[in-house]
Protein backbone atom coordinates (compact mmCIF):
# COMPACT_ATOMS: atom_id res chain seq x y z
CA UNK A 1 0.00 0.00 0.00
CA UNK A 2 1.66 3.58 -1.16
CA UNK A 3 1.16 6.53 0.64
CA UNK A 4 -1.16 7.99 -1.77
CA UNK A 5 -3.76 5.22 -1.58
CA UNK A 6 -7.04 6.78 -0.53
CA UNK A 7 -5.81 10.09 -0.45
CA UNK A 8 -7.87 13.30 -2.35
CA UNK A 9 -5.30 14.60 -5.72
CA UNK A 10 -6.35 17.75 -7.44
CA UNK A 11 -4.34 17.79 -10.97
CA UNK A 12 -5.21 21.30 -12.84
CA UNK A 13 -5.12 20.70 -16.93
CA UNK A 14 -4.92 17.06 -16.70
CA UNK A 15 -6.76 16.39 -19.78
CA UNK A 16 -3.97 15.90 -22.07
CA UNK A 17 -0.27 15.35 -21.40
CA UNK A 18 1.52 14.69 -18.45
CA UNK A 19 -1.76 15.85 -16.55
CA UNK A 20 -3.49 12.93 -17.69
CA UNK A 21 -0.53 10.43 -17.27
CA UNK A 22 -0.45 11.45 -13.74
CA UNK A 23 -4.10 11.45 -12.89
CA UNK A 24 -3.69 7.73 -14.30
CA UNK A 25 -1.14 6.66 -12.47
CA UNK A 26 -2.20 8.08 -9.47
CA UNK A 27 -5.98 6.63 -9.75
CA UNK A 28 -4.27 3.45 -10.26
CA UNK A 29 -2.68 3.71 -7.03
CA UNK A 30 -6.21 3.96 -5.04
CA UNK A 31 -6.28 8.05 -4.89
CA UNK A 32 -9.18 10.01 -4.92
CA UNK A 33 -8.41 12.03 -8.23
CA UNK A 34 -10.17 15.16 -9.31
CA UNK A 35 -8.96 16.69 -12.92
CA UNK A 36 -9.53 20.09 -13.78
CA UNK A 37 -10.16 20.78 -17.45
CA UNK A 38 -11.80 24.01 -19.65
CA UNK A 39 -14.06 21.70 -22.30
CA UNK A 40 -16.86 20.14 -20.38
CA UNK A 41 -17.46 17.61 -23.00
CA UNK A 42 -13.65 16.59 -23.31
CA UNK A 43 -12.79 16.27 -19.32
CA UNK A 44 -15.89 14.57 -18.64
CA UNK A 45 -14.90 12.29 -21.20
CA UNK A 46 -11.47 12.06 -19.88
CA UNK A 47 -12.68 11.69 -16.43
CA UNK A 48 -14.97 8.58 -17.77
CA UNK A 49 -11.72 7.19 -19.56
CA UNK A 50 -9.88 7.16 -16.60
CA UNK A 51 -12.46 5.46 -14.37
CA UNK A 52 -12.41 2.85 -16.83
CA UNK A 53 -8.75 2.36 -17.30
CA UNK A 54 -7.92 2.64 -13.91
CA UNK A 55 -10.99 0.56 -12.50
CA UNK A 56 -11.04 3.26 -9.97
CA UNK A 57 -14.64 5.07 -9.88
CA UNK A 58 -13.19 7.91 -7.64
CA UNK A 59 -11.94 9.58 -10.30
CA UNK A 60 -14.08 13.53 -10.76
CA UNK A 61 -14.14 16.38 -12.80
CA UNK A 62 -14.28 20.03 -12.20
CA UNK A 63 -14.39 22.60 -15.35
CA UNK A 64 -12.29 25.98 -15.61
CA UNK A 65 -10.65 28.59 -17.64
CA UNK A 66 -7.48 28.98 -15.07
CA UNK A 67 -6.54 31.91 -16.85
CA UNK A 68 -10.07 33.43 -15.39
CA UNK A 69 -9.73 34.79 -11.08
CA UNK A 70 -13.45 34.24 -11.68
CA UNK A 71 -13.16 30.75 -12.70
CA UNK A 72 -10.51 29.68 -9.94
CA UNK A 73 -12.75 31.38 -7.34
CA UNK A 74 -16.05 28.91 -8.79
CA UNK A 75 -13.80 26.13 -8.99
CA UNK A 76 -12.36 26.11 -5.62
CA UNK A 77 -15.97 26.80 -4.28
CA UNK A 78 -17.48 23.52 -6.07
CA UNK A 79 -13.98 21.82 -4.73
CA UNK A 80 -14.70 22.61 -0.95
CA UNK A 81 -18.58 22.02 -2.13
CA UNK A 82 -17.52 18.58 -2.72
CA UNK A 83 -14.46 17.35 -1.00
CA UNK A 84 -13.32 17.63 2.78
CA UNK A 85 -9.74 16.82 2.02
CA UNK A 86 -6.72 17.64 -0.07
CA UNK A 87 -3.53 16.08 0.34
CA UNK A 88 -2.10 16.67 -2.94
CA UNK A 89 -2.48 19.78 -5.22
CA UNK A 90 -0.59 19.43 -8.37
CA UNK A 91 -0.52 22.78 -10.44
CA UNK A 92 0.18 21.26 -14.30
CA UNK A 93 -1.75 24.55 -16.33
CA UNK A 94 0.29 26.30 -18.52
CA UNK A 95 0.83 27.86 -22.10
CA UNK A 96 2.76 29.69 -24.70
CA UNK A 97 1.70 32.45 -26.24
CA UNK A 98 3.44 33.61 -29.76
CA UNK A 99 1.43 36.46 -29.64
CA UNK A 100 0.44 38.65 -26.62
CA UNK A 101 -2.97 38.19 -25.25
CA UNK A 102 -5.41 39.44 -22.44
CA UNK A 103 -7.09 37.34 -19.72
CA UNK A 104 -10.71 37.56 -18.55
CA UNK A 105 -9.49 39.60 -16.36
CA UNK A 106 -7.28 41.84 -18.60
CA UNK A 107 -3.56 40.61 -17.53
CA UNK A 108 -1.30 38.97 -19.67
CA UNK A 109 -2.32 36.10 -20.62
CA UNK A 110 1.24 34.16 -19.74
CA UNK A 111 1.74 35.72 -16.44
CA UNK A 112 -1.93 35.01 -15.93
CA UNK A 113 -2.83 31.84 -16.61
CA UNK A 114 0.91 30.44 -15.71
CA UNK A 115 2.28 31.97 -12.93
CA UNK A 116 -1.59 33.70 -11.03
CA UNK A 117 -3.33 30.91 -12.07
CA UNK A 118 -1.03 28.66 -9.43
CA UNK A 119 -0.80 31.46 -7.08
CA UNK A 120 -4.64 31.91 -7.08
CA UNK A 121 -5.65 28.29 -6.82
CA UNK A 122 -3.13 27.92 -4.44
CA UNK A 123 -3.90 30.19 -1.89
CA UNK A 124 -8.07 29.30 -1.88
CA UNK A 125 -6.82 25.60 -1.21
CA UNK A 126 -4.37 26.22 1.88
CA UNK A 127 -6.90 26.31 4.17
CA UNK A 128 -7.99 22.91 3.35
CA UNK A 129 -4.61 21.96 2.35
CA UNK A 130 -3.65 22.21 6.22
CA UNK A 131 -6.29 21.02 7.70
CA UNK A 132 -5.51 17.91 5.80
CA UNK A 133 -2.05 17.58 6.47
CA UNK A 134 0.34 15.74 5.85
CA UNK A 135 -0.31 17.31 2.28
CA UNK A 136 1.47 18.38 -0.88
CA UNK A 137 1.43 21.25 -3.69
CA UNK A 138 3.51 20.17 -6.55
CA UNK A 139 4.16 23.17 -9.11
CA UNK A 140 5.27 22.12 -12.83
CA UNK A 141 7.79 24.86 -13.72
CA UNK A 142 10.40 24.73 -16.27
CA UNK A 143 13.84 24.37 -17.20
CA UNK A 144 13.19 27.33 -18.94
CA UNK A 145 13.49 29.30 -16.05
CA UNK A 146 17.16 29.16 -16.32
CA UNK A 147 18.35 32.48 -17.99
CA UNK A 148 15.10 34.43 -17.18
CA UNK A 149 14.94 37.86 -15.04
CA UNK A 150 11.57 39.49 -13.94
CA UNK A 151 11.41 42.98 -14.91
CA UNK A 152 8.82 44.30 -12.31
CA UNK A 153 8.38 47.21 -13.53
CA UNK A 154 6.67 45.52 -17.01
CA UNK A 155 5.56 42.05 -15.43
CA UNK A 156 2.23 42.67 -18.00
CA UNK A 157 5.11 42.54 -21.07
CA UNK A 158 3.42 45.64 -22.66
CA UNK A 159 6.53 47.37 -23.58
CA UNK A 160 7.84 44.72 -25.95
CA UNK A 161 6.42 41.17 -25.82
CA UNK A 162 8.45 38.52 -26.90
CA UNK A 163 6.89 34.67 -25.83
CA UNK A 164 9.44 32.85 -25.13
CA UNK A 165 10.82 35.37 -22.63
CA UNK A 166 6.73 35.93 -21.10
CA UNK A 167 6.88 32.46 -20.77
CA UNK A 168 10.67 31.82 -19.19
CA UNK A 169 9.60 34.52 -17.21
CA UNK A 170 6.38 33.28 -15.65
CA UNK A 171 8.49 29.67 -14.77
CA UNK A 172 11.04 31.94 -12.95
CA UNK A 173 8.09 32.87 -11.20
CA UNK A 174 6.70 29.96 -10.72
CA UNK A 175 9.81 29.49 -8.30
CA UNK A 176 9.35 32.55 -6.81
CA UNK A 177 6.52 31.19 -5.62
CA UNK A 178 7.73 27.66 -4.88
CA UNK A 179 10.34 29.00 -2.47
CA UNK A 180 8.82 31.62 -0.93
CA UNK A 181 5.07 29.67 0.14
CA UNK A 182 7.89 26.78 1.24
CA UNK A 183 8.99 29.26 3.65
CA UNK A 184 5.73 31.21 5.03
CA UNK A 185 4.62 27.03 5.40
CA UNK A 186 7.00 25.89 7.29
CA UNK A 187 5.72 23.78 10.44
CA UNK A 188 2.36 23.46 9.15
CA UNK A 189 2.69 19.80 7.55
CA UNK A 190 2.26 20.97 3.56
CA UNK A 191 5.14 21.11 1.83
CA UNK A 192 5.82 22.33 -1.61
CA UNK A 193 8.21 21.61 -4.75
CA UNK A 194 8.58 22.62 -7.92
CA UNK A 195 10.03 20.17 -11.08
CA UNK A 196 10.93 20.15 -14.60
CA UNK A 197 9.02 17.61 -16.73
CA UNK A 198 11.44 17.61 -19.56
CA UNK A 199 10.24 18.49 -23.22
CA UNK A 200 7.36 16.50 -23.80
CA UNK A 201 5.58 15.38 -26.97
CA UNK A 202 2.20 17.09 -25.60
CA UNK A 203 -0.05 19.89 -27.11
CA UNK A 204 1.93 22.32 -25.76
CA UNK A 205 2.53 25.97 -28.02
CA UNK A 206 -0.20 23.97 -30.42
CA UNK A 207 -2.75 26.89 -29.39
CA UNK A 208 -0.79 29.08 -31.86
CA UNK A 209 -0.34 29.37 -35.66
CA UNK A 210 2.77 30.46 -36.67
CA UNK A 211 5.79 29.26 -37.75
CA UNK A 212 7.39 29.33 -34.21
CA UNK A 213 4.40 27.04 -32.93
CA UNK A 214 5.31 24.50 -35.97
CA UNK A 215 8.96 24.60 -35.51
CA UNK A 216 8.29 23.58 -31.76
CA UNK A 217 6.13 20.58 -33.41
CA UNK A 218 8.72 19.55 -35.51
CA UNK A 219 11.38 19.44 -32.84
CA UNK A 220 8.47 17.42 -30.58
CA UNK A 221 8.33 15.21 -33.64
CA UNK A 222 12.10 14.41 -33.55
CA UNK A 223 13.00 15.05 -29.48
CA UNK A 224 10.36 15.28 -27.62
CA UNK A 225 9.97 12.80 -24.95
CA UNK A 226 6.38 10.79 -23.97
CA UNK A 227 3.72 12.23 -21.81
CA UNK A 228 4.85 9.18 -19.69
CA UNK A 229 8.20 10.01 -19.22
CA UNK A 230 7.18 13.76 -18.40
CA UNK A 231 4.72 12.40 -15.35
CA UNK A 232 7.60 10.91 -13.94
CA UNK A 233 8.90 13.06 -11.81
CA UNK A 234 5.33 14.86 -10.86
CA UNK A 235 4.03 11.21 -9.72
CA UNK A 236 7.05 10.46 -8.13
CA UNK A 237 6.84 14.00 -5.62
CA UNK A 238 3.02 13.04 -5.07
CA UNK A 239 3.93 9.39 -3.60
CA UNK A 240 7.44 9.20 -2.88
CA UNK A 241 8.00 8.54 0.77
CA UNK A 242 11.22 9.87 0.71
CA UNK A 243 10.12 13.39 -0.12
CA UNK A 244 7.37 13.50 2.80
CA UNK A 245 9.16 16.49 5.04
CA UNK A 246 10.98 17.64 1.71
CA UNK A 247 9.92 21.72 0.92
CA UNK A 248 10.94 24.29 -1.49
CA UNK A 249 13.21 22.52 -3.91
CA UNK A 250 13.37 21.91 -7.74
CA UNK A 251 13.35 18.29 -9.21
CA UNK A 252 14.71 17.26 -11.94
CA UNK A 253 14.41 13.42 -12.79
CA UNK A 254 13.09 12.53 -9.82
CA UNK A 255 15.67 14.35 -8.28
CA UNK A 256 16.50 17.77 -6.60
CA UNK A 257 18.93 20.19 -8.17
CA UNK A 258 19.54 23.52 -8.08
CA UNK A 259 17.45 25.95 -10.35
CA UNK A 260 19.27 29.17 -11.38
CA UNK A 261 20.92 31.79 -8.98
CA UNK A 262 18.53 33.93 -9.73
CA UNK A 263 15.22 31.86 -9.01
CA UNK A 264 16.96 32.19 -5.07
CA UNK A 265 16.17 35.91 -4.52
CA UNK A 266 14.27 36.33 -1.60
CA UNK A 267 13.76 40.02 -1.95
CA UNK A 268 12.46 39.59 -5.66
CA UNK A 269 10.46 36.61 -4.44
CA UNK A 270 8.55 38.56 -1.37
CA UNK A 271 7.85 41.46 -4.64
CA UNK A 272 6.26 38.93 -6.83
CA UNK A 273 4.29 37.82 -4.16
CA UNK A 274 3.03 41.21 -2.85
CA UNK A 275 2.31 42.20 -6.30
CA UNK A 276 0.61 38.70 -7.00
CA UNK A 277 -2.02 39.29 -3.82
CA UNK A 278 -2.93 42.47 -4.83
CA UNK A 279 -3.79 41.36 -8.86
CA UNK A 280 -5.42 38.37 -7.42
CA UNK A 281 -7.38 40.82 -4.96
CA UNK A 282 -6.78 38.87 -2.10
CA UNK A 283 -5.78 40.44 1.53
CA UNK A 284 -3.51 38.59 3.30
CA UNK A 285 -4.67 37.81 7.26
CA UNK A 286 -1.52 35.51 8.78
CA UNK A 287 0.87 34.63 6.49
CA UNK A 288 -0.75 31.48 4.45
CA UNK A 289 -4.67 31.92 5.31
CA UNK A 290 -6.11 34.19 2.75
CA UNK A 291 -9.79 35.78 1.88
CA UNK A 292 -10.93 37.82 -1.11
CA UNK A 293 -11.55 41.20 -0.74
CA UNK A 294 -14.19 43.17 -2.39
Amino acid sequence: MTWIKGKTVLITVATDGIGRVTARELAKQGAQVVIVGRNPEKTAQVAEALREETRNPQVDFLIADLASQAAIHQMVAAFRQRYAHLHVLINNAGAYFTRRQLSPEGLEMTFALNHLGYFLTTLLLLQVLKASAPARIINVSSMAHAGARLNFEDLQNERRYNGWRAYSQSKLANLYFTYELARRLEGSGVTVNALHPGFVASRFAHNNHDPIAWGFRLLQRFFAISPEQGAQTSIYLATAEEVAGVSGRYFVNCRAVPSSPVSYDRAAAQRLWEISLRLCGLAEITPVTFTAVG
